[in-house]
């Protein structure tokens, strides 16, 4: 099958590229920021549409995997007009070309078009994002949903972790950072926000088993990890498998407030059962949080 994945020199992008390739798919990946760092990706600014169109027509793609996004929030709050052309304009003129070029379109979207007050969310959960990451991830699903639905799936996932090309490009792993960090500086952590952290290589190898599904497929699939955690719960876990004190992290159990705080939801939990009843081979393959990080810390 030919695939295209949009920001595959991200972490999910990455993990999404290098499991279709080593299922031996005919792939193409693209990149815009670290396309020189990439010379097997293909150099593009998903904003220029007609050279957009122009790979598309060109390469013929069976799926396009869009994983290139502004997914940091408090980014997306500083620069909304960016946030918007990459989130919301970009996927809905993918989404036309897969009516036009007749290409099965994946949106990676995410936990944050809920509002955390509810959970745990299906599927058919009314979606209420709370800040401006999860208003233009929800306006990207919106777009989509004019198409008929045979042409897109929206794939809901959380926070994610897993092999980065660097710590910053996780909010999960990032925390690795904080605990090594013995220099005295103090952090205060979130205590608040439960999350469900989600290993890019799991989401990777489940998109390739789905490639492969007979069945129609639902137009919003969810997918996450199943074990909570604060952020702060993370870095105790971080610093249990690392042997260092972490008497510098200060669990912070109030919301954000204040100029400048981002507002996040207080749980998100996507519910997967949907998901299984689609009884996909291999499942879920779900990876435990803290013994792929004591393999993967030993490894490197």
């Amino acid at each position: 099958m030919k695939v295209i994945i949009t920001g595959a020199s991200g972490v999910l992008g990455s993990a999404v590229y290098a499991a279709f390739k080593s299922s031996s798919h005919e792939i193409l990946g693209t990149a815009y920021t670290r396309a020189k760092e990439h010379p097997e990706l293909r150099a593009i600014d998903l904003l220029d549409e007609s050279a957009v169109e122009a790979v598309i027509k060109t390469w013929k793609p069976e799926w396009i995997i869009h994983c290139a996004a502004e997914r940091r929030p408090d980014v997306a709050e500083k620069d909304p007009e960016g946030a918007r052309k990459l989130n919301v304009r970009v996927t809905a003129h993918l989404g036309q070309l897969s009516s036009r070029y007749s290409f099965k379109f994946v949106y990676i979207s995410t936990d944050y078009v809920f509002d955390g007050k509810n959970p745990p969310y299906l599927p058919n959960a009314s979606p209420q994002p709370l800040q401006l990451y999860g208003q233009t991830k929800r306006e990207g699903e919106v777009a989509l949903q004019e198409l008929d639905p045979s042409r897109y799936l929206i794939l809901r996932v959380p926070v994610l972790y897993g092999p980065a090309p660097q710590n910053s490009d996780s909010a999960v792993n990032i925390l690795l950072d904080v605990v090594q960090d013995q220099s005295g500086k103090t952090y205060k952590m979130d205590h608040y926000a439960t999350r469900y952290p989600t290993n890019t290589v799991d989401i990777a190898k489940f998109l390739v088993r789905l490639s492969a599904y007979n069945a129609q497929l639902p137009t919003i699939v969810h997918y996450s990890g199943a074990e909570p955690f604060t952020k702060y719960e993370i870095c105790l876990i971080f610093a249990n498998i690392l042997g260092l004190p972490h008497s510098h992290i200060i669990p912070d159990a109030s919301p954000p407030t204040g100029t400048g705080a981002t507002t996040r939801p207080r749980d998100c939990h996507l519910e997967c059962r949907e998901t299984e009843a689609l009884a996909v081979e291999g499942g879920l393959g779900l990876s435990g949080f803290e013994e792929w990080w004591r393999e993967h810390l030993k490894a490197t």
